[in-house]
């Protein structure tokens, strides 16, 4: 079970979010920021993606994107190569500026449009870097105050989001506003940003879980069905093997598992078996209770306990993978 790929084809929905290298900050004044917002508008316009929305942060950005003529890898290799350089030859620095991997989540977009642009908007007034709703309109650093016609950036899609609230822009505009001030109580979301815990309805195998996709399960069959995304979205490795391979690591009996004990190689077995089955490969806790004999809440909890199993003994993964 390795690192998985990224979904990445043109015409789909992507919340992409880019952090600095250990956390650090990307952005040391607004001439930064202009720099980065110049050339991710630039890029929008010569490679045909489409922007929804985007904030700029201390240590991260932002954006939702939708290429429409190319994948978005090769964007987002420009964007960042640029200002990379950039940034490290004004401020007289060296080696990596971001994060390896920028982390990318396809969108169901029906659903979580309206959702998406709401959340990334409200980041900057959800850190405190602004101090309110009327802060945040003049805020130039985000999509917000383009919305509100505060500032402008070149190939944001403002009146496609705007169409969703009214035909007259004016109108729409007060909408969309409410809109946003609505979302100031429910939080961070986190969700929407693919730190997420699963749902009951995940658990119990009705709704899927893959961290790099929000959307239902039919959205993701539909992904499935794409032309190069098949390798991407394959099924995911069958209960028994997880069971087998982990029972081998441990040195453990298959059978030892449906046993009531608090045996430690046993609790660790159980709790590896349930993270990687459940969290990473998407099974259902219902189906891999049935195998550790176990309730779903067990192992839900049992999941949680083998995320820190797995993060102390890279090893272990290396073997399950082989």
């Amino acid at each position: 079970m390795p690192r998985t790929a990224r979904i990445d084809a043109p015409d789909l929905l992507q919340h992409v979010i880019i952090s600095g290298v250990d956390r650090c900050d990307i952005f040391d004044d607004d001439n930064d920021r202009s720099r980065f917002v110049g050339n991710l508008s630039k890029l929008l316009a010569q490679t045909g993606t489409e922007c929804f929305a985007w904030a700029l942060m201390s240590n991260h950005v932002h954006l939702l994107l939708r290429p429409r003529l190319t994948r978005l890898a090769p964007v987002m290799r420009r964007l960042l190569t640029g200002y990379a350089i950039y940034f490290n030859l004004r401020h007289k620095r060296s080696g990596h500026l971001f994060q390896n991997r920028y982390k990318s989540i396809v969108c169901e977009e029906d659903t979580y449009l309206l959702e998406l642009i709401r959340y990334i908007h409200l980041n900057p007034l959800r850190a405190g870097i602004v101090q309110d709703l009327a802060a945040l309109d003049s805020y130039p650093w985000s999509g917000h105050s383009v919305i509100m016609r505060r500032s402008v950036m070149e190939g944001q899609l403002v009146d496609e989001a705007l169409a969703f609230f009214g035909k007259r822009m004016r109108e729409a505009r007060e909408r969309y506003r409410q809109f946003v001030a609505d979302g100031v109580a429910m939080g961070k979301r986190e969700e929407l940003s693919g730190r997420r815990k699963m749902s009951n309805l995940e658990e119990l195998g009705e709704e899927p879980y893959d961290a790099r996709v929000l959307g239902s399960r039919d959205f993701i069959e539909e992904l499935r069905l794409r032309r190069g995304l098949e390798a991407h979205l394959s099924r995911p490795i069958e209960i028994e093997i997880i069971v087998s391979r982990v029972c081998d690591y441990l040195g453990i009996e298959t059978d030892s598992l449906r046993h009531n004990t608090r045996a430690t190689k046993i609790v660790d077995a159980r709790s590896v078996i349930c993270y990687l089955a459940v969290r990473r490969a998407g099974h259902s806790g219902v189906e891999v209770g049935k195998q550790l004999n176990l309730l779903r809440a067990g192992v839900s909890v049992a999941a949680g306990r083998g995320d820190k199993i797995v993060l102390n003994d890279p090893a272990l993964l290396e073997f399950i993978d082989k």
